[in-house]
């Protein structure tokens, strides 16, 4: 610790010590090692941790605060007690730490530890039980993890399963329910990090996306679907086969149909819902002069304007 333990505290100097015994619990459970990897976390608890040390101890504290001892518990230019050890660990010894009552006590509300022996469970890291900084840890779930998982459009309407890698390695069969929609969760559970000691795993939590389909598309539980259609079939009508999101039926197309205009099978998108067939008319790949002889007739008999009346509304 350097500096102000106060300030490593985040309290004022004012603080009550139960105030600077809940500030130091607060720390603890954001930045102790064993919670988190970040370098600047674990810088942050060794201070309040030492910073802690000092200012529990209502004698130590009275002296830091008259300015007989300094931040790191010098008097006089000499150290009241050593605190950095051999070994490298600042807190392996320090006032507070070890068989101290009242810092066991912090970590007992956070770890399970309790004074006097190990919780059932409880496992010792290889850092000297809570990261190097003595005491011992009960058995804790892993993290639940999120997951984006993309699927089909087919599979996402019709159900069925899709394979996933999972993040600790491995690949898994996730069965999709019927129906199921862009962004919806699937909860794995089990299947997300490893616990820690006989700590369950977490879950896993899979967001779903749903690939676009070349011919349909969704609205709510319906399917849309655009057919094209034929000059002739257009013309007269007619029946024609039409894909569905269960397999092709049998459409018919009324006489005299045009581009827009839609169709409605019932009860044949999602869970009950419809699908509607949009008809498209389209043109031969090549015009040949026997139908453009056959239109310059029909036309010059029976020519119409369908956009009649559209320059009146502009």
């Amino acid at each position: 610790m350097a500096g102000d333990p106060y300030s490593a505290l985040g309290v004022q100097r004012s603080a009550s010590a139960e105030d600077i015994k809940k500030a130091y619990r607060r720390i603890v459970k954001t930045d102790h090692p064993d919670l988190t990897q970040d370098p600047a976390a674990t810088a942050r608890f060794k201070a309040a941790t030492a910073a802690y040390d000092l200012l529990k101890d209502p004698d130590q504290r009275r002296r830091f605060d008259a300015g007989e001892i300094d931040d790191q518990g010098q008097e006089q230019g000499t150290r009241w007690r050593q605190r950095q050890h051999a070994g490298g660990n600042p807190f392996g010894d320090a006032p507070g730490h070890g068989g101290d009552p009242d810092l066991s006590d912090v970590f007992a509300d956070l770890f399970g530890h309790r004074p006097g022996g190990r919780s059932a469970g409880a496992r010792t890291t290889g850092f000297g039980g809570f990261g190097g900084f003595g005491g011992s840890r009960t058995d804790q779930r892993g993290d639940d993890v999120r997951l984006l998982v993309e699927i089909d459009f087919l599979t996402a309407v019709r159900g069925g399963r899709s394979r996933i890698t999972l993040p600790q390695g491995g690949t898994l069969d996730v069965a999709i329910p019927k129906g199921m929609r862009d962004g919806q969760v699937i909860r794995l559970r089990g299947k997300g990090a490893p616990g820690i000691g006989r700590g369950a795993a977490g879950d896993a939590h899979l967001e779903v996306r749903v690939a676009e389909h070349p011919q349909f598309a969704r609205e709510g539980d319906d399917i849309l679907l655009v057919l094209p259609i034929s000059l002739d079939e257009a013309v007269l009508g007619g029946k024609v086969t039409a894909p569905t999101i269960d397999g092709p039926v049998n459409l018919t197309i009324p006489v005299g149909a045009t581009s827009g205009q839609r169709l409605r099978l019932r009860g044949r998108g999602v869970n009950g819902g419809d699908q509607h067939v949009e008809l498209r008319i389209a043109m031969p790949v090549q015009v040949d002069a026997e139908l453009t002889a056959f239109f310059e007739t029909w036309r010059r008999q029976n020519a119409y304007d369908p956009r009649k009346g559209m320059s009146d509304s502009a």
